[in-house]
């Protein structure tokens, strides 16, 4: 015991002591170190991680004058539409500014309102879509199907530049027209809007969102007025030419209501007036099962150049599931039975009764019998042979590249298929994208065909639109 607790012991007790103290300040030494060392290394961590943000790209100048708006944020909506006094509706103003440069005269001829009528983001899709119709709304699968049914890249951007067109040339209250003559201002902005959502271009896209609303909130404000003999016409109209407006207005205001419910953008009064106009159609059949003049629901016979717009409206209504499906069937129905009733031997189907008059709409018979399930039935299938048998397209200015009758041969034999569809396409594509003028039109005056170029660019589109338009061969 002593020679621990002596002076010896207490000497070495000392130094214990003195090694403990130092190892325990180079242990707190230590400690320190790692932790600051730790706390820089995090700071630098973090550091090196924040992105580095690109600088801003300058958006492309547009001759037309859109007021800019954050790509985030969807256009705004347009404010309701109310009238007191139809005949002085205001339109509302959609910050657009454009000026037009249009010198068609509106003729006559059997493709359009004479003797016989002479469509890249993603959206937040919310699956109301027809499988039909779902295609042309994804960038990938677009080009998937433009690539599997034949179309090109080169056909693809000829439609871009048409857009770019459309835009340029749209008036300061959202329609088309051409400037001299009779304009037909509703028909000409039927056929914009369904250029420009055969390409899924809705009022949530990015850069024609203004220009597509705009449009449809022009046909709404004419729909809401009482046109003449009750159909969505233009101010001023009472020809025969009401009956081709109406349903090619009513095809696009119905498939505009489809494309917006499915982005989830609403427009006031589009479901009231889609409704109404569709109805409308119902009401004008012929006892015949055809369409004429006026829709004057009454007598018999039918103009089928008239009918095939307003049975392409009735397909795009019952895809907005807001009319009664029964009771469009059986429209339908009797439409389907007039189409069989005026089939020639050869399987053409003409203007009225007559298959020799006015052949080249057999194509539009054809598509509407698809349309609407009877593409595999005897008529559909002479009506095809017909079209494989007597369709040409010698050139651009030649009758036989008349772009309305195209419109529908196009369609109807992407849905035949096959090498029927192959032999139409090599013979027709190349040709209409060669034709499209520099500015992005086309040009096209035609008997029975265009008459405008505002008419034959809309055709024009909608005709290389074809490859994802809609899913060849479904009738949903």
């Amino acid at each position: 015991m002593k020679q621990f607790f002596g002076k010896k012991s207490r000497s070495t007790l000392a130094l214990v002591i003195m090694v403990s103290f130092i190892l325990h300040l180079l242990a707190i030494v230590i400690f320190g170190t790692i932790k600051f060392v730790s706390a820089v290394m995090r700071e630098e961590t973090v550091f090196e991680a924040a992105p580095i943000e690109p600088p801003p790209q300058k958006e492309p100048e547009y001759t037309v004058n859109l007021k800019q708006r954050n790509q985030s944020t969807p256009p705004p909506r347009p404010p309701a539409i109310v009238v007191n006094n139809p005949s002085e509706l205001d339109i509302p103003a959609l910050d657009i500014d454009v000026n037009v440069d249009n010198s068609s005269v509106y003729g006559r001829g059997g493709g359009g309102f004479g003797d016989g009528i002479a469509g890249v983001r993603e959206m937040a899709l919310t699956n109301f879509l027809p499988e039909s119709m779902s295609g042309r709304c994804s960038p990938q699968e677009r080009m998937q199907r433009l690539r599997e049914m034949g179309g090109t890249e080169t056909g693809e951007r000829a439609v871009t530049r048409a857009l770019n067109w459309l835009q340029k040339t749209q008036n300061e209250d959202g329609s088309w027209t051409a400037k001299q003559g009779q304009p037909y201002p509703v028909a000409m902005t039927g056929m914009a809007i369904l250029a420009y959502l055969g390409h899924c271009e809705t009022p949530n896209s990015h850069k024609y969102g203004d220009t597509v609303a705009a449009g449809i909130v022009y046909l709404i404000s004419q729909g809401m007025k009482d046109g003449h003999n009750g159909l969505l016409c233009s101010p001023g109209v009472t020809s025969h030419a009401t009956a081709y407006e109406h349903g090619i207005a009513a095809y696009a205001l119905a498939e505009s209501y489809t494309l917006c419910k499915e982005v989830d953008y609403e427009i006031p009064n589009l479901r009231e007036v889609t409704k109404k106009v569709n109805e409308r159609i119902l009401e004008g059949q012929t006892d015949a099962g055809g369409y004429v003049y006026q829709l004057p629901n009454r007598g018999n016979g039918g103009d089928n150049s008239v009918g095939y717009w307003q049975m392409q409206a009735l397909k795009a209504y019952k895809h907005t599931k807001i009319g009664s499906s029964g009771e469009i069937r059986r429209h339908i129905k009797n439409s389907m039975e007039w189409l069989e009733k005026v089939q020639g031997p050869n399987g053409a189907i003409g203007y009225r009764s007559d298959p020799n008059r006015s052949p080249g709409l057999t194509g539009g018979a054809l598509l509407c019998m698809q349309f609407w399930g009877e593409g595999n039935s005897r008529a559909a299938k002479k009506a095809a042979e017909y079209i494989r048998e007597n369709t040409k397209f010698v050139n651009f200015r030649d009758k036989s590249a008349n772009l309305y009758y195209h419109y529908y041969n196009a369609q109807a034999m992407i849905n035949v298929g096959g090498e029927t569809w192959d032999w139409y396409n090599q013979l027709v594509r190349d040709k209409i994208i060669e034709a499209q003028q520099d500015d992005g039109s086309w040009n096209q005056r035609m008997k029975h065909g265009p008459v405008n170029d505002h008419m034959a660019t809309c055709l024009a589109t909608m005709l290389l639109e074809v490859y994802y338009r809609f899913l060849p061969g479904t009738a949903d």
